[in-house]
């Protein structure tokens, strides 16, 4: 019961609040429709997704489950709840079967060969994960430009922190910030056999990645590992 409530509470944080670009999309198709290297791809409207909240365990058939299904923002159509319900089952399993320390992607332009594990990569879950990665980068190069407002927004932070540091703002700009989204907290109601997840939430946080780096051999001038701690916090800023 401990290893399915960890699955059941690892599949609904990392897979089930999908955007809506990727979550209208079919698993079961081989191609995923994503944005074109290089578009602008704008925050979606706030909405609840299909999620799995529960799970009944029958202790005479470890081999058979009863999945509660929250139906979200979704309409109640039975034609279009139940493969997306089948969707996340797929997930449920799958995070039973692959090792926890593979279950994770990773698009780091650094660390080409570090993209997916072996094994998770040949999983419906595994590439709808790194689908969800690829998009999280094009959104997060798309709230940074700078002809739009949120964009224009944080390069004048940045410059302004720029002058009042260094005195002018003719620097070397690193514009490489990874973004990690990891499980921040959850909530867990278990009577019997029956096990509900009663909150759940995500937590976006960014963390200079300094191994990648180093493997990269970059080398900062001197001054330029303070602007860079500038630049994050104004990115950390402006995203909330």
């Amino acid at each position: 019961m401990r290893r399915i409530l960890s699955t059941l509470l690892a599949v609904m944080l990392a897979v089930q609040q999908t955007a809506p670009a990727l979550a209208q999309t079919p698993s079961e198709s081989v191609s995923l429709t994503l944005p074109a290297p290089g578009s602008m791809v704008r925050p979606s409207a706030e909405y609840d997704p299909v999620i799995v909240k529960g799970i009944r365990v029958h202790p005479d058939n470890p081999l058979q489950f009863d999945f509660i299904v929250d139906t979200g923002s979704a309409e109640s159509d039975p034609d279009t709840l139940k493969p997306q319900a089948a969707t996340l089952i797929k997930y449920f399993l799958t995070a039973l079967t692959v090792p926890d320390d593979e279950l994770w992607v990773n698009l780091s332009p650094y660390e080409k060969d570090r993209i997916i594990p072996d094994n998770f990569g040949i999983t419906d879950m595994g590439r709808d994960l790194l689908a969800q990665d690829y998009i999280l980068k094009q959104l997060t190069a798309s709230i940074m430009y700078p002809e739009e407002k949120l964009g224009k927004d944080f390069w004048d932070r940045v410059y302004r922190k720029s002058q009042q540091l260094f005195g002018n703002t003719d620097i070397s700009v690193d514009t490489f910030n990874k973004v990690w989204v990891v499980p921040e907290k959850a909530k867990i109601y278990r009577s019997g056999d029956v096990a509900f997840i009663v909150e759940s939430r995500l937590k976006v946080m960014m963390e200079k990645d300094y191994l990648a780096l180093a493997n990269n051999a970059l080398e900062h001038q001197p001054g330029e590992q303070e602007a860079a701690r500038g630049r994050s916090e104004q990115m950390r800023d402006v995203s909330e």
